[in-house]
């Protein structure tokens, strides 16, 4: 059944654990071809070609310095509306204007726009719109997957690598770690070892074997030549580990009883393994003897006294009591 209004955009849900802090940390985007076209430079400035701003702002948060009537160098009284103030003081304007970083239109008598150089320019602040032809669409995601894993096994919700990308240029740096809790086809762990990144992808599905791990052996086989690969230059390389969650140590009898789950045996608890354990009671100080999980040490003594493959609570009764046959009639 066809849509009476039909989709034409995805949602993505940006969390930060300090807003203020990721302000200062995420990184600006580069300027495309069409934004670096709008630089100009009708003025023959010796820093290159530029793009202009406003030098007012909206009034409400300024100081008194802020509002003045200025005259430009050609002679133009310039005063603005309540409504609005300068970005500068008079002062400041001024020192701009001396410096050739203010444009006032070619007859120098045009409302005062701020400058920005090419030159100086550290990238464009990232914004809530990303067009797909930025960064992809989900036919351009469908078509690399299918070149990974063929169209009969394809993943159903692939993301494009280009939208992956610029998730990951804007929030991190070489070297940080990416995590990736529900890893899908791998898109997420394949785009961040093609930039640099370290990552841990966590999948439960069984395509964590026939989509995630076969996509990121072509990727360091640089056998992936979709997605970024070109864009980035990626020739292959790196490595991961790959792991398998164990079962649960401590599992429900039929009973409803906390008990050691079957699968294990003593051979496989001794031996100075660490276990990540619930437990009511453990030597002071171990809980900080790791820095980023706890960590607690099966007592051998418990090992010892432990019935592995028994599911019931039948009393191993060694010496059984002696009754007289008197006492029991009593």
């Amino acid at each position: 059944m066809r849509a009476a209004i039909s989709d034409a955009h995805d949602y993505i849900l940006v969390y930060a654990k300090d807003k203020e802090k990721f302000k200062e940390v995420r990184n600006k985007l580069p300027l495309s071809e069409e934004q670096a076209k709008s630089y100009k430079n009708p003025d023959n400035d010796p820093r290159g070609p530029w793009t202009s701003s406003a030098c007012t702002a909206q009034a409400g948060h300024e100081t008194a310095s802020q509002f003045y009537t200025f005259v430009t160098p050609a002679g133009r009284e310039i005063t603005l509306p309540d409504s609005l103030c300068w970005r500068f003081t008079k002062e400041r304007l001024e020192e701009e204007i001396a410096a050739g970083r203010i444009w006032l239109g070619k007859d120098g008598k045009g409302v005062p726009r701020k400058k920005t150089y090419l030159s100086e320019s550290s990238g464009v602040t990232p914004w809530t719109w990303r067009t797909n032809k930025e960064v992809g669409h989900n036919q351009e995601a469908k078509k690399e997957n299918n070149a990974i894993f063929g169209s009969g096994n394809a993943f159903t919700t692939p993301k494009p690598e280009r939208l992956i990308e610029r998730i990951i240029n804007i929030a991190t740096n070489p070297g940080d770690i990416v995590l990736d809790s529900f890893l899908g086809s791998g898109t997420t762990a394949a785009v961040a070892h093609k930039m640099g990144r370290r990552w841990i992808g966590i999948e439960m599905g069984e395509h964590a074997f026939t989509h995630c791990k076969v996509r990121l052996d072509k990727v360091i086989d640089g056998k992936d030549e979709g997605g970024i690969t070109k864009a980035v230059n990626w020739q292959g390389g790196g490595g991961y580990h790959f792991y398998e969650l164990a079962p649960s140590l401590i599992v429900n009898d039929i009973f409803g009883e906390k008990v050691i789950n079957p699968e294990y045996n003593a051979d496989m608890l001794a031996d100075n393994e660490y276990l990540i354990i619930a437990c009511r009671s453990y030597d002071r100080g171990i809980e900080k003897a790791y820095k980023n999980i706890a960590v607690k040490k099966i007592p051998h003594m418990l090992l010892s006294k432990c019935e592995f493959g028994r599911d019931n609570y039948d009393l191993n009764i060694i010496h059984p009591l002696e009754y007289d046959e008197e006492d029991c009639d009593e």
